[in-house]
């Protein structure tokens, strides 16, 4: 599996594994209802597309399939971080994670910081992030509780 950053061509492949995996993976913690908000059913590849261009993103490259990506900002912010339905607990969060770091040490920052559901705290706190606060997070009509989580490196 090859970490790397991400290209256009990487757009829609991105989306979907966004989507199905809050629509599969997260609906242990949440509603069907708190999942759609998440996750719509009206997926616009062009602005995944910016979004993505706009941060550090790098995906993991299964020999053409994305089994994950993530997303951090110059600031230490870590946006999007997920792992494909298909390949859950194989790994594929932890190289990402250790490229992130890389990153972060280049840009010779001293934090990081994540929004975490509660589905991926377990991940976060296995990798020496802490809980600031937790949150309620609106979406669409509905109401998320995540976790605000920081991380000295």
């Amino acid at each position: 599996m090859l970490i790397r950053n991400f290209k256009r061509s990487d757009t829609e492949q991105i989306a979907t594994l966004f989507h199905e995996t809050i629509r599969e993976i997260n609906r242990d913690q949440y509603s069907l209802e708190q999942v759609k908000a998440w996750a719509p059913d009206d997926i616009h590849f062009k602005d995944w597309e910016s979004f993505c261009l706009s941060k550090h993103t790098l995906v993991a490259d299964d020999e053409g399939v994305i089994a994950g990506f993530a997303q951090i900002e110059d600031n230490g912010y870590i946006d999007c971080f997920y792992c494909h339905k298909n390949y859950q607990q194989m790994g594929v969060g932890s190289r990402l994670f250790e490229a992130l770091v890389k990153i972060a040490k280049e840009l010779k920052l001293e934090e990081l910081m994540v929004e975490s559901s509660i589905s991926a705290r377990p991940f976060f706190e296995h990798n020496g992030f802490s809980v600031v606060t937790p949150q309620k997070v609106y979406r669409r009509g509905q109401v998320l509780e995540n976790f605000l989580m920081k991380k000295s490196i």
